[in-house]
């Protein structure tokens, strides 16, 4: 195991994939010389080259299509997207190309690219650089998205991600990259479509997404001294989900909480919410809880920011209220 940094463990499966597989290539918005805006991709073009490293002009639209174009012609393309607010500018590509290609020609077509993002707020980014869109995309079959938290899952999910042949949507979240944890070393996938129990409780389970999991544990730390028992559940992968986590969570705790960055209506939180009430209602005792963004456009001032952005406060009071 090696400790590292969040961007780190992101550039390290870049790296070795690269290393592994000529036919994966990167191209993106300052990702070559200047290493991306987060640095992710710092030092891959020297080590790979222009032709396998590629910096691009400002157009999220022509470069979905060519992502998809790409790998449709036997390469391995990962895309990055400077922000995850542009990322509604790639949705021909992504809803109407890359998740149906597949479908439309039986089969005989695959469309290994993957196109990484980050969003979230808390930095002061504003109303057009903060927000989180993960609904966006999940809506979307034919298409996975995957939302690591942790540097390990990072690296274990990117190189998955990679050599995965459907289209996969990959959401960082702009906080999460300085975070450090023990990465393992050598080759170690983490499986698409697997959550990760956080946090073993009994009273309530806690199903969070992105940097929403560190929330989380700290609402479960707060419940904790009032002598509840919560689980946090990261769900790693937003599309597909592990149904079987979630019902063997609710089976044992009899009680919910989603909790999702995006905007409270239409978003992926209420997708959650909803599938629990299809496949679990049987061992609910109340309503499932939600914690969301409220409807309405990301501050600019940082401590109203702060204010509207679900927090560890604000899911202990919603697991205190599901539990009363």
């Amino acid at each position: 195991m090696t400790m590292m940094r969040y961007a780190e463990a992101l550039n390290a499966a870049l790296r070795e994939e690269m290393l592994s597989d000529s036919s994966v290539w990167l191209f993106g918005e300052d990702i070559g010389r200047y290493g991306g805006v987060f640095k992710v991709t710092k030092g891959l073009m020297d080590e790979f080259g222009e032709s396998r490293v590629r910096d691009t002009p400002i157009s999220e639209q022509a470069l979905t299509a060519m992502a998809v174009t790409a790998a449709m012609t036997g390469t391995k393309p990962v895309l990055e997207i400077m922000f995850a607010d542009f990322m509604p500018l790639t949705l021909d590509a992504l809803v109407n190309q890359a998740s149906v290609f597949g479908y439309l020609w039986e089969g005989q077509v695959e469309m290994p690219m993957v196109l990484r993002t980050q969003g979230g707020g808390g930095v002061g980014t504003g109303a057009q650089h903060a927000k989180c869109l993960d609904a966006l995309v999940a809506h979307v079959p034919g298409i996975k998205v995957v939302a690591p938290v942790t540097a390990a899952d990072a690296k274990g999910l990117l190189k998955a991600a990679i050599r995965d042949p459907q289209p996969v949507v990959f959401l960082e979240h702009k906080l999460l990259y300085n975070m450090r944890s023990e990465v393992p070393d050598g080759d170690e996938l983490v499986p698409i479509g697997k959550a990760r129990t956080v946090v073993d409780g009994s009273d309530i389970s806690i199903f969070a997404t992105s940097k929403m999991v560190i929330e989380a544990e700290g609402a479960a730390k707060a419940l904790a001294k009032d002598g509840i028992n919560a689980e946090v559940i990261d769900l790693r992968t937003l599309r597909p989900l592990d149904l079987d986590a979630i019902k063997t969570s609710i089976a044992k705790t009899n009680h919910a909480i989603v909790v999702n960055e995006g905007w409270t209506f239409g978003g992926y939180a209420a997708e959650l919410s909803a599938t629990i009430m299809d496949y679990c209602f049987d061992d609910l005792d109340a309503a499932v809880g939600r914690v969301a963004m409220p409807d309405m456009p990301i501050p600019y001032s940082e401590p109203l920011e702060l204010a509207v952005l679900p927090n560890a406060a604000k899911i202990a009071t919603a697991a205190r209220t599901a539990l009363a």
